[in-house]
This record gives C-alpha cells, structure tokens and sequence, in this order.
C-alpha cells in the first residue's frame, strides 16, 4: 500500500473522487463492511478506508446511510476548517457500490486517547474534537477513534454515528469539561451553523440538520464545553 502524504486537501479530495479503487482487504474489528482500499488517478496512489452502504449493518436508532454521515463528519470539519476529519467523499461507482471512502491515516496505531490525553502540547485539538462531537452530537468517540499521525496531528475517525437529533452524546472525552471556547471556535461553528442547509443539504434530513443548529446555538450562549453528567450514561461502549 502507499504511504499517504499530506496533499493538499484538494488534490485528495480529486483522487478521492475521481481514481480508480482497489480492494486491498477487509479492516479487523469492524461491526460493518469496512475495506482498505487503494486509489489511483494520474499515477498518483493514495490508501483509503470504504464503507459501502450495502455492508451496513440495520440498527434501531439510526436509518440506513452510515455512509452519508462519515461525509458529513467531513464536511463538518472542513467547514469549520479545523482538519479534524480525514478527507471523505461518497463514491456511487465503487467496488460494492454507493459508499463513503475517506483518506487513509499512517497513524501510531499503538496510541489512542488514553494514552495521549496528558500530552498537554494535544490540549487545544481536544477541546477542538469535544466541540466538534457536541454540535455533531457523536455517539460513539472510542478513545481509538482518536488517531495520531507522525506530525502529531490528531484525526477522528468512525463517524456513521452522528446528527442524529435526539441527544446522544457519548464520547471518553471528559477531562475537558467546563473548558472556555476561544472566540474563534464561537466564530466558526456560529458560521457553519448559518450554512447548515447548504452544507447538509444533501447527506442530512431537515429535522437533523435543525437539531444541529439548536446544538451550534447551545455552545455558542454557554461559551464553555459542558461537564460530564453521569446520569446522562455519556461513554460508548466499548471504551476503546
């Protein structure tokens, strides 16, 4: 497999979008189709994870279309531009059909959060993902969702399980609660909140995406991330 480079997020988003895939394997410990695949355009190789929509697994809470949410996560992210979420796209032509495929991280797979949630130099990307996952109403932050590159930049991973708009948050990322937001965090998610319709129209229902307006507007009167409240049962499970 190649070893991915930062590309411009551009450029990755092209071959995402437009390369040939091939299936290399199925990823371990997955409850869902998840496939590591390479893709190629104009000579140019990249590693991506897909998620085909037909390898969905039905759950009772949220509808059919993980997929659409891992591309939310993205656009989220970049919207907001806090490089939080490895660039993902939808792909109709793919091996298995309609699924999402995102950029493959060369990650220190040894470390999650757990292990890294001392770092303080990490500090100010936490509370960046703890904001991310509260609008994005996250139900699933496992500490291994959370990857750290050879930069040691922090990605998030495994995102299917967002937007929904009952509250059900439940991440491993406590430590930082009642942490001040800076003024451009309130900036930046107040503008994407503006430009919800645009930017969702597609991958969320309107329900969903006025649940995430009503989540932008909560974080944005508090000004501080909330604490953790035991009675609301806010971890996944598994933890890791």
């Amino acid at each position: 497999m190649p070893e991915n480079k930062r590309l411009p997020s551009t450029d990755t988003l092209e071959i995402l979008n437009q390369g040939t895939i091939e299936i290399k394997g199925r990823m371990p410990y997955s409850s869902n189709a998840t496939l590591l695949v390479e893709v190629e355009l104009d000579g140019i190789h990249l590693a991506a994870i897909y998620k085909p929509l037909q390898g969905e697994r039905p759950l009772w809470d949220f509808p059919n279309g993980l997929c659409f949410r891992e591309v939310a996560a993205f656009e989220l992210s970049n919207s907001l531009g806090w490089e939080l979420i490895p660039p993902t796209v939808l792909r109709h032509d793919a091996p298995y059909g309609l699924g999402s495929l995102q950029l493959f991280i060369d990650a220190r797979f040894e470390e999650h959060y757990f292990s890294l949630m001392t770092n303080s130099q990490l500090f100010d990307q936490f509370i960046a993902f703890c904001a991310f996952d509260l609008i994005g109403n996250n139900t699933d932050r496992k500490s291994g969702h959370i990857l750290i590159d050879r930069q040691d930049h922090l990605w998030g991973i495994d995102h299917g399980l967002m937007f929904h708009e009952v509250p059900k948050l439940r991440t491993v990322i406590w430590e930082f609660g009642g942490a001040e937001l800076s003024a451009h965090h309130l900036d930046d998610i107040a503008r994407v909140s503006r430009n919800a319709q645009l930017i969702f129209g597609q991958l969320l229902s309107e329900t969903e995406i006025m649940a995430f307006q009503a989540r932008s507007q909560y974080i944005i009167s508090r000004k501080k991330l909330p604490r953790l409240d035991p009675e609301a049962r806010p971890y996944p499970w598994p933890l890791v």
